[in-house]
């Protein structure tokens, strides 16, 4: 059973990174990020107070985290092991997890604050199908338009320049303190994430001592 964190500022592509790792190595890909995302598209209670903080920027409460990640992790669907993406993000979310759970490795990508910005800014969701474009490196066939459903694309309420920008930096403050507690354990693998996405998944692999990715490979 691996059971791995992964952890970046938004942007540098670990939700990605876990996708390829879970499908790949049939581990459960459990995103904060998507959990909320859901409860803000079925307008569920949780909603309303989630979709207020991120509108401006702000972190979700400690409290709400633990509990959401807690009943997650508690449905025991991961019977290879799990890949947790967008938790912990502080001290106190860390010293939670890890009286709870014994963890194989915390994998870091680390990515330059201005590359994050351009990546976020230029994010796209398709407001019917839910899927994932970047106007960089994902564009759609037709402008504006998913590929798949011809669904409109919009961004993200919090994908703006001032909500981003609070968000790297909280995660100066609160979360690379906790990078520290996970080095002192030595947990921590650290990769470039600028680099293309199979490049970055190889070396993730490599320094876990995973298979590596078949060249012939599509990602």
């Amino acid at each position: 059973m691996r059971k791995y964190v992964i952890m970046g500022v938004q942007g540098c592509g670990k939700g990605t990174q876990a996708k390829m790792l879970a499908k790949d190595f049939d581990l459960v890909h459990i995103s904060v990020g998507d959990i909320f995302r859901w409860n803000i598209q079925h307008h569920t209670k949780l909603a309303a107070r989630v979709k207020r903080l991120v509108a401006y920027g702000k972190l979700v409460p400690d409290d709400v985290v633990e509990e959401i990640v807690q009943q997650r992790l508690e449905e025991h669907d991961w019977n290879y092991g799990f890949i947790l993406d967008g938790f912990p993000r502080n001290h106190a979310q860390a010293e939670f997890f890890l009286e709870s759970y014994d963890i194989d490795a915390v994998i870091h990508i680390d990515v330059p604050e201005v590359v994050v910005l351009a990546r976020v800014l230029s994010r796209r969701l398709c407001s019917k199908c839910g899927l994932d474009y970047n106007l960089i490196h994902h564009r759609p066939r037709l402008p504006n338009q998913c590929d798949v459903c011809g669904g409109e694309l919009i961004a993200r309420p919090d994908d703006n320049e001032d909500a981003v920008r609070q968000r790297l930096k909280d995660f100066q403050e609160k979360t690379m303190p906790v990078m520290a507690l996970f080095r002192r354990k030595e947990l921590v693998i650290s990769v470039d994430g600028t680099r293309s996405v199979a490049d970055v998944q190889q070396d993730i692999r490599r320094l876990l001592k995973l298979p590596m990715l078949k060249e012939s490979k599509e990602v």
